[in-house]
């Protein structure tokens, strides 16, 4: 009998089983494709790998003149790329795998389905062998939507696309999101002639209408063509090489047997409570099969409330301080409400508006570049904020700590950043509040 059994071995999955094995627990995780799950094995790691090396090959391919760097006839070994990529996973890989072990979680490579119900806990089966447990955590994480499209059959998903090893001359990205937009990117620097549809009337999604205008600018003047409010209903007629389809996620709830226990689920996703406890005692779930916010550091938050109410620590998962990301170049990032979305929802709010230029270190390493810093208030409270202008990929986090705390406008102009940074554009934000 175990304490714990965890189906799925992606970020929720294998966080959660360190924890609970350093904690006590006797634990069993299950995974059958490969640790580290989407995110690790076809998702964050491997694109930002890819976008690392078309980034390099924008500076050595004309980027460089302006920082007074030149070089002759670069050229982008995509293949090899590609290679590096696939090491950087699997040292990614062998690291969890040996910090599980080294925690002592028992690591199972096998397809599980939950049985039922046993005396104390539960039964997992895998590969003709039963398993017992006194808790389970379901992390079976999501998979890509395929809406139906004629030839969707033809498409790449994410997956597919991030094991090309050559550079199609010509990529449809269906999707404006987040993967779409920075696959985009990628592909444009490696040479593709790349067209993005996107059936609503703005690219990225629920990111700020302003920011991501301006984002769809920059990349437009790199060549890329949007195409708005576009519903495609034929892939044959993109006539691209390639075609990316990239319009979203949906949690992986069949086949892993939920209904045996009674599992509730709503809209596609196992519903859980702010413990991460479902409507079983017992079972908990954590990461994109809730359906709640489908991204890897959400997971990592949410595998750490689950196993501490498993150990009688009481926790509670906050879904209103989580940042998002787009790592394009330059990199978008957001937070809580927008000004339209705080409008929707009948809250009063005003803008802080700054120009990244405003920082004396993005001015020095961003030539010619633009960008913006936008906080949302209601009252003295920061209820959101969203920047375009690399690297706020590394400083979206403060305000999250800052949105977290719940703090007010005197007390953030306490915060000392260090000079110069590119995060001081939030204090300057701050004073112009």
């Amino acid at each position: 009998m175990y304490d714990l059994i965890i189906i799925g071995g992606g970020p929720a999955g294998y966080h959660a089983a360190g924890l609970a094995a350093r904690g006590g627990l006797k634990t069993l995780l299950f995974e059958k494709r490969g640790l580290g799950g989407v995110c690790l094995n076809e998702g964050c790691i491997p694109s930002k790998a890819l976008l690392y090396s078309a980034k390099i090959f924008d500076y050595a391919n004309g980027g460089g003149k302006k920082y007074g760097v030149t070089c002759e006839n670069p050229v982008f070994d995509y293949a090899a790329a590609v290679r590096r990529k696939d090491g950087v996973v699997g040292r990614l890989i062998s690291g969890i795998e040996a910090s599980l072990k080294s925690a002592g979680v028992e690591i199972a490579r096998e397809r599980a389905v939950i049985a039922g119900k046993t005396g104390g806990g539960f039964t997992v089966e895998a590969a003709g062998t039963a398993y017992q447990a006194r808790n389970l955590l379901i992390c079976t994480g999501s998979e890509p939507v395929l809406p139906p499209i004629k030839g969707i059959e033809s498409a790449m998903t994410n997956r597919e696309c991030l094991e090309l090893t050559e550079v199609p001359m010509t990529l449809a990205v269906v999707g404006g999101g987040v993967i779409g937009l920075e696959m985009a990117g990628l592909f444009n620097s490696a040479g593709s002639v790349v067209t993005v549809y996107e059936a609503a009337d703005k690219i990225a999604g629920p990111f700020d209408r302003e920011i991501s205008g301006m984002l769809q600018k920059i990349y437009e003047k790199k060549g890329v063509v949007f195409k708005l409010n576009a519903a495609v209903k034929d892939i044959a007629e993109l006539g691209a090489e390639k075609t990316l389809v990239s319009v979203g996620r949906r949690a992986v709830t069949s086949g892993i047997g939920l209904e045996s226990v009674g599992v509730p689920t709503g809209r596609g996703a196992v519903l859980t409570d702010e413990f991460m406890k479902t409507g079983v005692p017992g079972v908990y779930a954590a990461g994109d099969v809730n359906g709640k916010s489908m991204l890897a550091h959400t997971a990592y938050r949410e595998a750490e409330v689950a196993v501490n109410n498993m150990l009688g620590r009481r926790d509670i998962m906050e879904y209103g301080a989580i940042p998002s990301v787009i790592y394009t170049s330059p990199e978008a990032a957001g937070i809580g409400e927008t000004a339209e979305s705080a409008r929707e929802k009948g809250i009063s709010a005003r803008e802080t508006k700054l120009p990244m230029q405003y920082s004396g270190r993005f001015m020095a390493e961003n030539e010619g570049e633009g960008g913006l810093c936008k906080l949302v208030w209601a009252g003295e409270r920061l209820i959101g904020a969203h920047m375009l202008g690399s690297p706020c990929s590394e400083i979206i986090s403060t305000l999250s700590a800052v949105m977290f705390r719940e703090m007010g406008i005197e007390q953030i102009k306490k915060i000392i950043f260090p000079h110069p940074t590119v995060a001081e554009i939030i204090k300057e934000a701050i004073f112009h509040a």
